[in-house]
């Protein structure tokens, strides 16, 4: 059999090779004429799955060693009998700790405590509930929007316009569909108090570019509209401006990985399927004091030295992305 896997996906290479001819290419290079005779692929967002790519192939499954799924047709896929893999969950921990850096340097900037600001949480799947555990043990007044976990669970979560009025900080963590994809734009940051901050770890899509040129509120930004090709004025304008990356720890890519081979293996019956990159030491969730948080998390996750980089050459936006060092998760 024949996977086509990303060459970027780390702790891949040789993992696979004893049961399969496995042939690794840039994400982005992958193509028709590549997938046609491989059964399984193992991607990352830069590889579109559509009927351009997967039309006529012998493709079965495809994992996508991502939390996202808005780069894979789904439609085609199910019409098609190609079976989707996510890696959902596998980052929120390295994403929580790129928002506790935000909230960390914010906090050096204002010169406040979590005890006098309200964090607005939108999304709270898999990172949006260690968001909104860990803010409020370090005593952040939390105010969450979510409407299908609401619907199901009657939580009370509130509307986005609450969330929007109310909060002095707000942090985005929902997957990018069709409901969510423009959800913010020039008519939500009008409702957020002057000098609120908007912080974006989850698609760039999710919020409309030319409203985050206001200079209403300020920005932390860890992904854009259009990436690898980012605006220049919302760059310049960002406190915080990096190369999604928000989720690049080592923990992280290592679940990744874990799952991706995970599903291989249990679709094509190899004997995978409790595979772990042997060169990462998986991390535990433990609480940490926000004092301690805001004196240790800059030499985990640095970035005011990610911003410099990203704003000096935006032009490397892909390569500053693909060669970023994995942090270590530490709680």
């Amino acid at each position: 059999m024949k996977i086509v896997a990303d060459r970027a996906i780390p702790f891949l290479a040789d993992v696979l090779e004893p049961y399969a001819e496995v042939v690794y290419m840039d994400g982005d290079q992958i193509s028709a004429d590549a997938v046609r005779d491989a059964d399984a692929l193992i991607i990352r967002t830069r590889t579109r799955c559509n009927a351009q790519l997967l039309d006529g192939s012998e493709v079965k499954l495809i994992a996508t060693a991502t939390i996202g799924f808005d780069h894979i047709d789904l439609r085609y896929c199910r019409r098609a009998g190609i079976i989707v893999t996510t890696a959902a969950g596998c980052n929120s921990a390295g994403v929580l700790q790129w928002v506790a850096a935000a909230l960390a340097m914010l906090a050096r900037t204002d010169g406040f405590t979590p005890q006098e600001r309200t964090l607005g949480i939108v999304g709270v799947g898999n990172v949006g509930r260690l968001v909104k555990e860990y803010a409020e043990a370090w005593g952040f007044r939390t105010i969450c929007c979510d409407p299908p976990r609401e619907k199901r669970e009657h939580l009370g979560f509130v509307e986005l316009e609450d969330v929007m009025r109310e909060a002095d900080i707000v942090t985005l963590h929902v997957p990018l569909d069709n409901k969510t994809r423009g959800m913010i734009g020039s008519e939500q940051i009008a409702m957020m108090r002057e000098g609120a901050t908007l912080i974006n770890a989850s698609r760039g899509e999710v919020v409309k570019t030319d409203a985050l040129r206001s200079e209403h509120i300020r920005c932390i930004l860890d992904v854009w509209e259009g990436e690898p090709d980012i605006d220049r004025k919302v760059l310049d304008k960002a406190m915080v401006a990096t190369s999604h990356i928000a989720g690049y720890s080592r923990q992280g890519k290592a679940n990744a990985t874990a799952m991706s081979v995970r599903a291989v293996a249990s679709f094509f019956g190899m004997p995978l399927i409790g595979w772990y990159p042997p060169q990462v030491t998986p991390s535990e969730r433990k609480p940490i004091e926000w004092s301690e948080m805001c004196h240790t998390i800059e030499s985990y996750c640095d970035l005011a030295t990610e911003t410099r980089r990203l704003k000096e050459s935006p032009d490397r936006f892909e390569q500053l992305r693909n060669e970023y060092d994995y942090r270590n998760e530490y709680f």
